[in-house]
């Protein structure tokens, strides 16, 4: 029974290394947090032991806090960069030098809560929200002390962002953010601190007046929306995806899908067909929808450089593989169509996680029918001459989209008045083939998510499977 239930589980999935340099900025980077906010305990005078163990447990308080966070955003995203780690820790350390400069000033509010909104669209919810409590729970300088209320409010407000930031697909969804989180705040405060610090015109310093109510949450709104405009610059320099980014690269309109459109339309219907079942898997076992959907799009691009040596491109007139005759050239022709989306992705300036779709999605598949050509021909072959070179799926979405290039064809393919049982083996045959090629080892699939991607399979081909009426026409008269 223990066999069973640990076969059951989903595979542990190992984090990507972090190379020794990186460990090293990002652990001096949070050794600088843990200074900057624990040094002012230090400056009492006189200095007693009590003082000095109690800077010295702040110290490994935040230090130890700050490598959860790191941990947390690891366990989130097993993915996460280098970059993205050092962003989240020197976001952490900007807000801390902020409170230390300017915490008479500006309102916490508008310290925490625009940085929670990055983490959130480019690291997720739980990540960000881990970076909120320990930003809003450490405070540099043991004199400034907030309102209950208030950090209540800040609380609140920040856990709101950090949760819909995650969620949100576009950028108007964000700005309609940036607009209800401030009026929620200066709701918050007036109805928990109290009118008499609302003041719209008494005070000069309209903006940065920490404490008027009004002006806490106005600059609130002006630092979101300054955020909003600085986030696909963040995206661009520390590798972040948001899912308005991936749902901008989906637009059927962009140069490199519209090419693929008009010089390569079979392979087009070919991705059109393929982004529904792997849509629909990925819909069934909780997968990140938005990034299947747009890395199906982009997985075969590669092909642009020689349509017409592919058969779902061709007229049935000629085939050029059967002209040149030589199963080493044809194997080098299907590899080139990975090694040249690769270099399209570059031109394009893809995000990694996109550009990782075009080779995982055929692993280190064999070419089975040149391969079976060159033994018809009994030439010394090597097998490794007619495997894609890889690599074999490292996440869900990247194995969703090998089984469902898979499965497309063979669907497509099936009569018309096949059962739904003949159907499922077809599905199941052709997994089961990736299984034990070994294709599936690195994706952190489970078997019961294999067992649901199944079943979405066959319900998107039920979906498409359905017969036309032959309507009757005569020269005067056309029915549809």
């Amino acid at each position: 029974m223990f066999y069973l239930w640990k076969r059951s589980q989903v595979p542990l999935k190992q984090p990507i290394k972090i190379s020794r340099i990186d460990n090293l900025i990002i652990f001096l980077l949070c050794i600088l947090i843990s200074i900057i906010s624990s040094y002012k305990i230090l400056l009492i005078t006189p200095l007693n032991t009590t003082d000095i163990f109690s800077w010295f447990l702040n110290f490994i308080e935040i230090l130890f806090s700050s490598g959860i966070l790191i941990l947390v955003s690891k366990k989130e995203n097993p993915t996460i960069s280098s970059r993205q780690i050092i962003l989240l820790i020197t976001l952490l350390l900007a807000v801390q030098v902020t409170k230390l400069a300017l915490a008479s000033t500006i309102s916490p509010l508008s310290m925490i809560i625009p940085p929670a909104l990055i983490i959130s669209q480019g690291m997720g919810s739980i990540t960000a929200l881990s970076w909120v409590s320990i930003a809003s729970l450490s405070w540099p300088d043991p004199a400034v002390s907030i309102n209950n209320n208030l950090f209540f409010i800040l609380l609140v407000c920040a856990s709101v962002v950090s949760v819909l930031g995650g969620r949100i697909r576009s950028r108007a969804q964000l700005l309609q953010l940036s607009i209800f989180v401030p009026i929620g705040s200066f709701l918050s405060q007036w109805v928990l601190i109290g009118k008499h610090n609302i003041s719209l015109i008494d005070n000069k310093e309209f903006v940065l007046a920490n404490g008027n109510t009004f002006s806490d949450s106005l600059l609130l709104a002006i630092v979101m929306l300054f955020t909003i405009l600085f986030i696909p610059i963040f995206e661009s320099i520390f590798g972040l995806l948001t899912k308005a980014r991936l749902l901008e690269l989906a637009d059927k309109e962009k140069p490199l899908i519209r090419r693929l459109s008009l010089e390569a339309p079979g392979t087009f219907e070919h991705t059109l067909l393929i982004c529904g079942l792997a849509e629909e898997a990925t819909r069934m076992i909780g997968g990140d929808i938005d990034l299947i959907k747009t890395g199906a799009l982009y997985h075969d691009v590669g092909k642009l450089h020689a349509p017409n040596w592919f058969i779902e491109n061709q007229d049935g007139s000629k085939n050029p593989h059967d002209e040149i005759d030589n199963p080493f050239k044809s194997a080098e022709v299907l590899q080139a169509h990975v090694d040249e989306g690769l270099q399209y992705a570059k031109k394009n300036r893809l995000p990694e996680k996109i550009a990782n779709f075009i080779p995982e999605h055929q692993g280190t598949l064999k070419m089975g029918y040149f391969f079976q050509k060159a033994k018809e021909k009994n030439l010394k072959i090597n097998e490794n001459d007619f495997r894609y070179k890889g690599p074999v799926p490292q996440s869900k979405e990247t194995a969703i989209l090998m089984l469902a290039d898979g499965c497309e064809a063979a669907l497509r393919a099936m009569n018309i008045n096949a059962s739904d049982n003949e159907a499922l083996e077809t599905i199941s045959r052709i997994i089961y083939s990736r299984q034990k090629d070994g294709q599936l080892d690195s994706s952190n699939l489970s078997k019961g998510e294999i067992f649901l991607i199944k079943r979405a399979f066959l319900n998107v081909w039920k979906r498409i499977r359905h017969r036309r009426i032959q309507y009757p026409t005569n020269k005067n008269n056309t029915f549809s």
